[in-house]
C-alpha cells in the first residue's frame, strides 16, 4: 500500500494532535534540525578552546554539601570575554551583547572527586535591575546535547520586562559545544535514519550502529559511563554552588525538561522558578524516545490541514501537485524510486545520494513546524527530490545543502557523539536486532513512511549498559509546563504523564499548534505573557491554563 493511499484512509477522522520539533530560532532550526526532537544531532558546535580569564572574578561562601565536593562549589569563576579566537563568531556576538563566559570546573566521576576533572562552559547576562533582582535562571535547550552558551541574549529578549530581574546563565553540558568535548571520529553527524523498504537497508543500519557504537568505545572508553543525565544535573548543582546562588532557576526545551525533571528529584529544595517547555514523560525517556511520536509527526505531515494540504494550495510554486492526495502521491513516487537506486542532488563540489532510509529524516525534521517558513523549507526540498527521482538535475540551496552535508557526512561528529553518549549512557537499550526488525514490520501498515524510521535500531544497542539506574520521580515539584497540543516530538500526551507524575505542577497548554518549544520562540504573546508572569511573581496559575494559536 502506498503512503498517500495508507494517509487517505487514516486521517479523514478527526486528526489526533499534531506536532512540530524543537526548532527554536532561525539559526537554532538549522542547527539543531530534530532535537530530542531528534534536534541535537545536527547541531553545529562551537570548536573547543581554552577560555581566557577575565577581569571579574568572586569567591562564593561554602554551601551545605558533601566535603569531597567542597572545592568544586567553591570555585572562583572567572568571567571575561566570550571570544575564544579571532574566527569566534559566536564569542564575538556574545561580547557583543554583554554577555561574559567562565568554564566551572565537576569531577568526571563524582563517586571519585578527587580524581579527573572536567570543564562547563558558562556564560551569563547579569541582571541590570539589581534592586529588584531574582537571581539566576539557567538554560537547557534539548538534544540531549544541545549547546545553550549562546543562548542568554535570545532569552532576555523573551523575558521582555522581567529579563533585567535576573542573571541568565546559559551552558554546554558536559562534553558539549564549549565544554570539554567529546567526538568519537564518526563518518556521519547524524544517526537517526530510517531502515528503508527492505531487509537490506535495515541490515546497513545495523552495521552503521554497531560501528559507530564501537568507533566511540574505542576513542572514549575511560569518559562514556560518565556523559549522563544524572552528571550533567549535578554539574548543575555545583553551577548553583558557584554562582553563589542558594536556590536556582531554569527553562529547559525539549530534552531539558527531563533534565530539569531530574534535577528537581536529584537537588529537591535547590531550584526556585521552574519552566518546562515540550517536556518528555517519565517514562519516555529512552533511546526509542520517537516510537510513540510516528502518529503525530504523519498526522503534521498528512492530516487534512496540514504540510501537504499546505503544499498542495501553493503548487504553482513547488509543483507537488494540486491536492493533498497528490503531494503524497509524490513522495511516495520519491521513496520509491529513491529505494531502487540513490537520488542525486546538488551540482559540484556539494553533490549528495539521498536514499530511502535518508528521506524519511528529512520529512520527520521538516514538519517539526507549523509556521510559513518552515514549510516552505520542506516543499523547496521535496521539490528539488521529486525532481532527481525524475533525472532531472537538482540543484541545491544552501540552507539544503548544509542539512545533507551534516546528515551525511561527519561535518558535526561531535554533536551526533555527544547525543548518543548521553541517551546510551541513561537508559540501556533492546539488544536483538530482530527485536527491532520485527517492530518495523509491525509498523508499516499503519505508519509506512516514519515507522521504519522510529522503531529503527541505533547505536546504542551496542552500547555499554548504563552505570546508574534512571531516575524514579518520586516527590513532586510545583513546575510550569508548557506545550502545544500538536508537538511532534515530545507529545502532549508525554506532558500530561508528566503533569500526573508531579501534581503540584501547572500547566499552559496552546491549542493547534504544531510545534515543539513555545516559550519566546513561536511568537505566542499568550504564552510568552503567561510564562513571564510566572517567572516575575514566583507564582504558579491557581489552574491550568489554554492559549489559543
Amino acid at each position: 500500500m502506498s503512503y498517500a493511499e495508507d494517509t487517505e484512509k487514516t486521517t479523514r477522522t478527526p486528526a489526533a494532535p499534531r506536532t512540530t520539533t524543537a526548532a527554536r530560532t532561525t539559526a537554532r532550526t538549522a542547527a539543531a534540525g530534530l532535537a530530542l526532537t531528534l534536534a541535537a544531532g545536527i547541531t553545529v558546535s562551537p570548536a573547543l578552546a581554552t577560555a581566557r580569564p577575565g577581569p571579574e572574578s568572586r569567591t562564593v561562601a561554602p554551601p551545605t554539601t558533601a566535603g569531597a565536593l567542597d572545592r568544586y562549589y567553591h570555585q572562583t569563576l572567572h568571567w571575561g570575554t566570550c571570544m575564544r579566537s579571532p574566527q569566534d563568531g559566536t564569542g564575538r556576538d556574545l561580547d557583543k551583547a554583554g554577555v561574559q563566559c567562565a568554564d566551572v570546573t565537576v569531577p568526571l566521576d563524582y563517586t571519585a572527586p578527587g580524581g579527573r576533572t572536567v570543564t562547563v562552559a558558562l556564560s551569563r547576562l547579569k541582571a541590570t535591575d539589581t534592586r529588584r533582582r531574582i537571581g539566576a535562571i539557567l538554560l537547557n535547550n534539548g538534544g540531549p546535547g544541545g549547546p545553550a552558551v549562546d543562548s542568554p541574549p535570545i532569552v532576555r529578549t523573551a523575558m521582555k520586562e522581567v529579563g533585567p530581574r535576573y542573571d541568565i546563565v546559559g551552558f554546554d553540558p558536559r562534553f558539549v559545544g564549549r565544554s570539554t568535548p567529546l567526538d568519537c571520529g564518526w563518518p556521519v553527524s547524524f544517526t537517526w535514519f530510517s531502515a528503508g523498504a527492505s531487509r537490506a537497508g535495515f541490515d546497513r543500519q545495523v552495521a552503521l550502529s554497531k560501528s559507530l557504537a564501537a568507533k566511540c568505545r574505542a576513542t572514549n572508553a575511560s569518559v562514556l559511563p560518565h556523559i549522563t543525565t544524572r552528571n550533567t544535573a549535578r554539574d548543575m548543582d555545583v553551577i548553583r554552588g558557584a554562582l553563589g546562588e542558594r536556590k536556582i532557576s531554569y527553562l529547559g526545551y525539549s530534552y531539558g525538561t527531563y533534565l530539569g525533571t531530574v534535577y528537581t528529584q536529584m537537588f529537591p529544595g535547590r531550584y526556585d522558578r521552574m519552566v518546562l517547555d515540550g517536556a518528555v514523560g517519565p517514562d519516555d525517556y529512552n533511546p526509542r524516545l520517537l516510537k510513540d511520536t510516528v502518529r503525530e509527526n504523519e498526522q503534521a505531515l498528512s492530516a487534512w490541514a496540514a504540510w501537504a494540504a499546505w503544499a498542495a494550495a501553493r503548487h504553482t510554486t513547488y509543483g507537488l501537485g494540486r491536492s493533498r492526495t497528490a503531494v503524497l502521491a509524490t513522495i511516495d513516487h520519491v521513496m520509491a524510486k529513491a529505494a531502487r537506486a540513490p537520488l542525486t542532488l546538488g551540482t559540484a563540489p556539494d553533490v549528495f545520494r539521498v536514499d530511502d532510509t535518508h528521506i524519511p529524516t528529512l520529512l520527520f525534521m521538516g514538519v517539526a513546524d507549523d509556521v510559513d517558513d518552515s514549510r516552505d523549507f520542506l516543499a523547496r526540498q521535496v521539490a528539488a527530490l521529486s525532481q532527481a527521482s525524475k533525472g532531472r538535475e537538482a540543484p541545491l540551496s544552501p540552507e539544503f545543502a548544509e542539512t545533507l552535508r551534516l546528515l551525511l557526512s561527519g561535518a558535526d561528529s561531535a554533536s551526533g557523539s555527544s547525543q548518543m553518549a548521553i541517551i546510551c549512557g541513561d537508559v540501556p537499550a533492546p539488544r536483538e536486532a530482530e527485536r527491532y526488525w520485527r517492530d518495523i514490520q509491525r509498523s508499516r501498515g499503519a505508519h509506512p513512511l516514519f515507522g521504519p524510521l522510529t522503531e529503527n535500531i541505533g547505536p546504542c544497542a551496542f552500547w555499554d549498559a548504563p552505570r546508574e539506574a534512571p531516575t524514579r520521580i518520586s516527590h513532586d515539584a510545583p513546575v510550569l509546563l508548557v506545550a502545544a497540543t500538536g508537538d511532534p516530538r515530545t507529545t502532549y500526551r508525554s506532558t500530561k504523564a508528566l503533569q500526573g507524575r508531579l501534581p503540584g505542577s501547572r500547566l499552559l497548554t496552546l491549542e493547534n499548534a504544531n510545534r515543539h518549544a513555545l516559550y519566546g520562540e513561536y511568537g505566542n504573546a499568550c504564552v510568552d505573557t503567561e510564562v513571564n508572569r510566572y517567572l516575575a511573581t514566583g507564582r504558579l496559575p491557581e489552574k491550568d491554563e489554554n492559549c489559543v494559536k
